[in-house]
């Protein structure tokens, strides 16, 4: 052993236990309304009301079919997911394109103008809704889902610029050179260069966009009357609306309707981490 290893302090097992207790507890915390809800969908509402944090005595499916079995549910599906594709795909095509011009281009005011994009970063989107509401209504976008898509991949482009402008800073400025080279131009190093090394910043833009927009309740509920444009979570509102004390039915709708979502998650967390990460470097 070393003099170094010798002076450097050992930490006792003990001082481990205050993590783990507040590791446990915050888990349990987390884990534990998502149980309730998918071993409610197997129960009877009495039962569930009775005894929330057991499993059932009797595991019943009719729950879950029924919610698989309206025609309702299938429509709302189909109306998140288009909604999803379209905030996804434009947000990530313009903020790919932004992203590209703060990070690799100079021009006067270009920090400025990139600090502009950022502000957007401060402001939710409860605090703009009535100036949006009311130029939604000018352009004749209420009540639609392009109104939606707009709208959503508008709030999303101040965090993914940011994303992937620190990646793009962070690949070699000989890459760009090389294509220059090679009979190149900006468009063929965007395309040809950048956006397929950005894989991990464009994955990690996509699910985290895909994530904001399958949840979205407050846009919707503002600009959307008709049902048949009814996304899953102001469908999930209306069932609940419907089925208040039916609570087992009610569970096994929350879930099914939530499913999507945590797949997008876990099938891309990795590329999430990766896309954070990637443009610690510079930037």
């Amino acid at each position: 052993m070393t003099t170094t290893d010798a002076s450097r302090p050992v930490k006792k097992r003990g001082s481990y236990l205050p993590r783990y207790v507040i590791a446990v507890i915050v888990s349990i915390m987390i884990v534990s309304p998502i149980l309730i809800a998918v071993l409610g969908g197997f129960k009877e509402s009495a039962e569930l009301l009775n005894s929330p944090f057991t499993l059932p005595k009797v595991w019943i499916l009719d729950n879950y079919q029924y919610v698989l079995t309206l025609d309702s549910f299938w429509r709302q599906l189909l109306n998140s997911t288009i909604v999803m594709v379209g905030t996804v795909t434009l947000s990530t095509i313009s903020a790919s394109m932004a992203a590209f011009v703060f990070a690799r281009m100079r021009f006067k005011g270009r920090d400025t103008l990139f600090n502009f994009f950022m502000i957007g970063l401060l402001f939710p989107l409860m605090v703009a809704i009535l100036p949006l509401y009311i130029l939604m209504r000018q352009m004749g976008l209420l009540n639609s889902l392009i109104g939606v898509i707009l709208v959503e991949a508008a709030f999303q482009l101040s965090q993914m610029i940011l994303i992937m402008r620190g990646f793009f800073r962070s690949l070699p400025k000989e890459l760009e050179d090389a294509t220059y080279i090679d009979g190149g131009n900006a468009f063929t190093f965007f395309t040809r260069v950048l956006l397929p090394l950005s894989a991990p910043a464009l994955a990690a833009n996509a699910a985290l966009a895909m994530v904001f927009s399958w949840n979205q309740l407050f846009l919707p509920l503002l600009v959307i009357n008709d049902e048949v444009l009814y996304p899953l979570p102001l469908g999930t509102m209306q069932f609940f609306g419907q089925y208040t004390s039916v609570w087992s039915r009610l569970m096994a709708f929350i879930v099914i309707a939530a499913l999507p979502a945590v797949v997008f998650y876990l099938l891309a967390e990795r590329y999430i981490i990766a896309g954070l990460t990637g443009g610690a470097v510079k930037g």
